[in-house]
């Protein structure tokens, strides 16, 4: 396994990081009815933001894994509007937007050594504090899979907090729906101010 860690403009390698998330969020929790017309929009952000990071996990030369993350400040408004509310500046959060790996790289450690990357580039940054987001379903959901392990313990293992009070909403076209409807999130932050 080799990691590159990608910063500036890396919007040549977006086109692997919407292939793991059309594949990966279609499953559940996020059961998500992604396009490749809207991938490239939200990546862009990703390939444009000043100190955004995109990480990418290699199994030989095939990328079966990838994180990316950008200062909150330069994230959609649904995700800041709950810091400001909570009296904390978006300009001091890096926001990891995904850590994704294949089905057969899952439960190895690679999610934490991703992370680690994450995390290490929010100190380069100077930013005190690293977020996650993560949907909220319900525990006797239909397509919840027999075995589902959610990241809520690796989040939880590294220090993470969950933090109801930013709850906020985002919206996307779940498997089966006719049209995109919000779906409720919940942030977990690390605060690395001591």
């Amino acid at each position: 396994m080799t990691f590159d860690v990608l910063q500036g403009d890396f919007s040549a390698a977006l086109d692997e990081v919407a292939r793991l998330r059309l594949t990966l969020f279609r499953e559940f929790p996020y059961l998500y009815e992604g396009s490749a017309e809207y991938e490239r929009e939200y990546l862009r952000t990703y390939a444009e933001a000043p100190g955004a990071l995109l990480i990418l996990a290699r199994d030989g030369g095939r990328v079966v894994g990838a994180c990316t993350a950008v200062p909150l400040n330069h994230e959609m408004e649904e995700l800041q509007v709950p810091f400001r509310a909570a009296g904390l500046d978006p300009a001091q959060v890096l926001y990891v937007g995904e850590v994704l790996l294949e089905p057969e790289y899952q439960n190895q450690g690679l999610g934490g050594r991703l992370l680690d990357r994450a995390e290490a580039h929010a100190e380069t940054l100077g930013l005190p504090l690293v977020a996650a987001a993560m949907v909220q379903r319900p525990q006797d959901h239909p397509r919840m899979p027999a075995g589902w392990r959610s990241p809520r313990s690796l989040a939880e293992r590294r220090g993470y907090v969950m933090r109801p009070e930013l709850d906020t909403a985002m919206t996307w076209q779940e498997v089966g729906e006719r049209q995109p409807s919000p779906k409720p999130m919940r942030l977990w932050v690390l605060d690395r101010r001591g």
